[in-house]
């Protein structure tokens, strides 16, 4: 998908582990990539922890620790977003570019704007509570327990779990919260359109539903 975009975007495809995988140099702005079905989680990002089997161990200890742990898991997204998009190709914005594929083989397209090089932080620490979900027993393997991050907005709605880190195993960090940018059926910022029900959508065609009437 990424070159379909970078297409769209007359952009250079990054094949690098990078937080932006799409880049426009002139102007200076990068994208970061998802296309998934839409019950996928979203892999933000292999949350690679300093110390982490310390500050697991003081996660269980204490509330705490486990609001340190989940401090550590967002500002290592936030130096990521810093480091492998402002800093290494000298950007000043980046964005964010998504495909979601329904189960009724709708598509829906859209982008938003993430953060710039004068407010690189897109993760704020303070507005997320932690707490270990229960391990749980599978018929054939152990699901081992993961850091589960909750949002508290301003508006006073109950906390929503934005965050699944698993890092028990391999790091992967979940980012469930990413739902809340998606916009809604018929919202004139995004494209929605058919996934062809006989053959495959080639190149052209995806690009010209993307382009739409630009």
């Amino acid at each position: 998908m990424e070159r379909v975009f970078a297409h769209v975007r007359k952009a250079e495809v990054l094949r690098t582990y990078d937080f932006v995988d799409i880049i426009d140099r002139q102007k200076k702005i990068g994208w970061q990539v998802k296309s998934t079905m839409a019950s996928t989680p979203v892999t933000w990002i292999r949350g690679k922890i300093s110390n982490r089997g310390k500050m697991i161990s003081e996660s269980e200890k204490s509330r705490a620790g486990m609001k340190a742990l989940g401090a550590a898991i967002l500002a290592y997204c936030n130096q990521h977003i810093r480091h492998s998009g402002f800093e290494k190709y000298d950007l000043d914005h980046i964005g964010y570019i998504r495909l979601i594929v329904f189960p009724d083989g709708t598509l829906r397209y859209f982008e938003r704007y993430l953060c710039s090089r004068d407010n690189p932080i897109l993760f704020a620490t303070e507005q997320y509570d932690w707490k270990w979900s229960v391990q749980k027993n599978a018929k054939s393997k152990e699901q081992l327990s993961a850091l589960h991050g909750y949002f508290r907005d301003t508006c006073g709605t109950s906390p929503r779990k934005h965050w699944a880190w698993h890092g028990r195993g391999e790091n992967q960090l979940h980012f469930s919260g990413e739902g809340e940018w998606w916009p809604e059926h018929g919202d004139p910022h995004s494209r929605e359109f058919k996934f062809p029900t006989e053959g495959k959508l080639d190149f052209d065609d995806l690009v010209g539903l993307l382009l739409g009437d630009e």
